[in-house]
């Protein structure tokens, strides 16, 4: 229970939401080229929102110049094409057609689906068209798929070479999970050889026409290594298989940020996943406990000084998850914050929605002990909350920011039913975030 001074200095830093976002927060942000918004749940209408009314605003003031989300690229390659003026869809709807594998409703919602609209009428009179990317590695075989498509419009020998190298998975046809526990057994040879083989060509292939056809192409071949890396990493009972994802998420960040500037861009970029991703993991007991990194910490670590980390809370409502893996998402109702939570300190406000500037000094002299914080990833298991979805955490540290909304309400996803996932593992997979 926080004493009555640290909540009145919790209640004097607490700055109202009342629908627009604060010059404070803004001016927290300040320059940073990296601006990485988190949520502490995959089914929260307001962190949905609110994540995508303050990307619209560093697009639209402060030249941000690509969105980057806790997706599979050859799903959001497509969005891409589309708010970029190069898709035949004839809609946003249309454009979100790839995101079929379970959770669907992390990106068929209708926040995602009316912030896809609006990107691409933005795009339509901007100088600089702002793209939308997808950082994780699941879609192993649709990357490999995708790297082969590009060959055969530009080069049919290459394509040739691209198609014999990926045969290597061919005995496990689309079942990554198979080959993984079979390469990682040492029941069958692993096929790093041949997916570092493609990928080392493609690099060394500038004469290939479209920079950027060629480098989404590059990039397809950079996640069937990683995957490949991955998918052998998840059977050995280590925390390799997390810090290969987060790692491999925030070399995507980088490599499309290498990418504009090399076409003369001031890159900046909004980054959206899971606070489990974009808080500094430093701050938390995933690393003391268990050495994991995550996207966030690599970030900061890479552009100190640049790098602003915006997580968001709730202390209770609802939210649309699922009780198990391919299971149907449901409207579920969020138990109240555990006593000695964040949430919980956060509710004693009595405050319905704000944000902390969490960089103030006062606010690394209240958070000074260890609290427990609450992540709920696409899977909600109330019964066993504590031990689910609570980590300890430094949240002064974990962030540098932190918006909150006392009761939440469940995300509006465009589907009834979850579509059964085919192929590639679904994204979160396993860890749910």
């Amino acid at each position: 229970m926080a004493s009555d001074s640290h909540l009145s200095i919790l209640r004097q830093a607490a700055k109202p939401l009342d629908g627009t976002f604060p010059d404070s927060l803004i001016s927290s942000i300040g320059d940073a080229h990296f601006v990485l918004i988190g949520e502490a749940s995959h089914g929260t209408q307001e962190f949905y929102q609110r994540r995508a009314d303050l990307t619209r605003h560093l697009i639209e003031k402060q030249g941000f110049t690509g969105v980057v989300v806790e997706a599979d690229w050859p799903d959001a390659e497509r969005v891409n094409r589309f708010v970029r003026g190069g898709s035949p869809d004839p809609d946003a709807r249309a454009a979100l057609g790839d995101f079929q594998r379970f959770p669907t409703w992390m990106w068929r919602n209708e926040v995602v689906l009316n912030f896809v609209g609006w990107l691409e009428q933005h795009n339509r009179d901007a100088a600089v068209p702002v793209g939308f990317h997808g950082m994780d590695l699941y879609s192993l075989h649709r990357s490999m798929d995708a790297v082969v498509e590009y060959l055969e419009r530009v080069d049919p020998e290459a394509a040739h070479r691209a198609r014999q190298r990926y045969s290597c998975f061919e005995p496990f046809g689309h079942d990554p999970q198979q080959y993984g526990l079979a390469a990682a057994y040492g029941v069958e040879e692993a096929c790093e050889t041949e997916v570092v083989a493609q990928l080392t060509e493609l690099q060394r292939r500038q004469d290939l026409p479209g920079p950027d056809e060629r480098f989404y192409a590059e990039q397809n071949a950079r996640l069937a290594v990683d995957a490949e890396r991955y998918y052998r990493s998840m059977f050995l009972g280590s925390e390799d298989s997390w810090n290969l994802r987060d790692t491999h998420m925030a070399d995507t960040i980088d490599a499309l940020a290498a990418h504009q500037r090399a076409q003369g861009l001031d890159a900046r970029l909004v980054v959206w996943a899971h606070n489990s991703h974009l808080g500094d993991a430093r701050a938390t007991e995933a690393s003391w406990a268990q050495g994991q990194i995550d996207v966030g910490q690599l970030i900061r670590e890479r552009h100190p000084g640049d790098t602003y980390l915006l997580g968001q809370s709730t202390y209770a409502g609802e939210v649309t998850a699922a009780r198990r893996w391919d299971g149907t998402h449901e409207r579920r109702t969020v138990r109240p914050g555990l006593p000695g939570s964040l949430e919980a300190e956060l509710h004693g406000l009595n405050l319905p929605a704000f944000w902390l500037d969490l960089r103030r000094p006062e606010m690394q002299d209240v958070w000074t002990e260890k609290l427990l914080q609450r992540f709920i990833g696409v899977i909600y298991a109330p019964q066993t909350e504590r031990g689910s979805h609570y980590l300890m955490t430094h949240p002064a540290q974990q962030y540098d920011g932190l918006l909150y909304i006392d009761r939440a309400t469940a995300l509006s996803a465009l589907d009834s039913a979850v579509v059964r996932s085919v192929g590639d593992l679904p994204d979160t997979f396993p860890t749910g975030q």
